[in-house]
């Protein structure tokens, strides 16, 4: 089968006309490859215009049985309808076979959030006697200050501080920009790792406006988040499995439940829609829910 040109082709869509991040069209392409194995276990030798609903559908039987959850499974239909959305836009096919793929229903997954405690918890547990120790806490302070994803966080810029007017610029998906107030416990701790421990690195020419670096004065990468959060949450003695992800859920959470306004939280956290920022309301109504169930004595 020859689909290399028509990925090809559904790339260059996703970073030209989508403007999405190399992570996101990563997933998206997975998503079609995913339906090119399997033609190719089934030994369907089929091209994009070839295919219909029936395939389409004994792929979602065939990835059950992989045990792949209807999570995942829902993430792959809204890929391959992406795909065949594109096809149709390029006059490749006259008929998107997805029109008529459902997707499996799955149930609105709360996310894990943190304590106040928990936080700062992992926070005291930063050994500051090694130089990464302040940039560790610096990363903790803004992930949960500002609410930010992993990749605006490696891709943050010194130019990008505007602590006199208390704000951080975040280029977010899609390449948009906003900006999200940055608070003074943050503040403080980036300013020592900027000023004390970043002048000391072999900085990168590439890298020289990047905020966060490693030892080799390069940008840190996505892994070497996970792994700082991870590392610190097992030293913490917190059981929950969290994320650099975590603090962001952690961030909106406490936000709402201390009565910020809903559109005031979508806008810091760059949701494109007030719907994917309602579900910290959800998070809010589980939290009275449990207090009632801890405190009142008619529980």
């Amino acid at each position: 089968m020859k689909w290399d040109s028509y990925l090809n082709g559904y790339k260059a869509f996703l970073q030209l006309e989508k403007s999405l991040s190399g992570n996101t069209i990563e997933a998206y392409l997975h998503d079609v490859k995913s339906l090119i194995q399997f033609l190719e276990h089934s030994g369907e030798n089929l091209q994009p215009s070839q295919v219909t609903v029936r395939h389409l559908q004994a792929l979602l039987k065939w990835v059950t049985e992989l045990n792949m959850t209807p999570r995942t499974q829902s993430r792959l239909v809204s890929g391959l309808k992406s795909f065949y959305k594109f096809l149709v836009l390029e006059n490749i096919i006259q008929v998107d076979p997805t029109e008529l793929l459902d997707a499996p229903r799955i149930g609105r997954k709360l996310p894990v959030v943190l304590t106040n405690r928990e936080i700062d918890t992992m926070i005291g547990v930063i050994d500051l006697s090694k130089p990464e120790g302040e940039r560790n806490k610096a990363i903790l302070e803004i992930l949960y200050g500002c609410g930010l994803r992993v990749t605006e966080l490696i891709e943050l810029k010194i130019s990008s501080l505007y602590f006199p007017e208390g704000f951080v610029r975040i280029i977010g998906k899609g390449n948009k920009e906003r900006l999200v107030p940055i608070g003074k416990s943050a503040q403080k701790q980036i300013t020592i790792y900027k000023d004390s421990v970043r002048p000391l690195l072999p900085v990168k020419h590439v890298d020289e406006d990047t905020l966060f670096l490693n030892r080799r004065g390069s940008k840190l990468t996505r892994a070497m988040i996970f792994t700082i959060v991870r590392d610190l949450a097992g030293k913490a003695g917190i059981r929950k499995t969290i994320s650099p992800h975590t603090f962001r859920h952690s961030f909106a959470t406490h936000l709402v439940e201390g009565g910020a306004d809903l559109r005031a939280v979508q806008e810091m956290l760059g949701h494109e829609s007030i719907t994917t920022t309602e579900i910290y309301t959800h998070l809010d109504r589980e939290y009275l829910r449990s207090t009632i169930s801890q405190f009142h004595p008619r529980k």
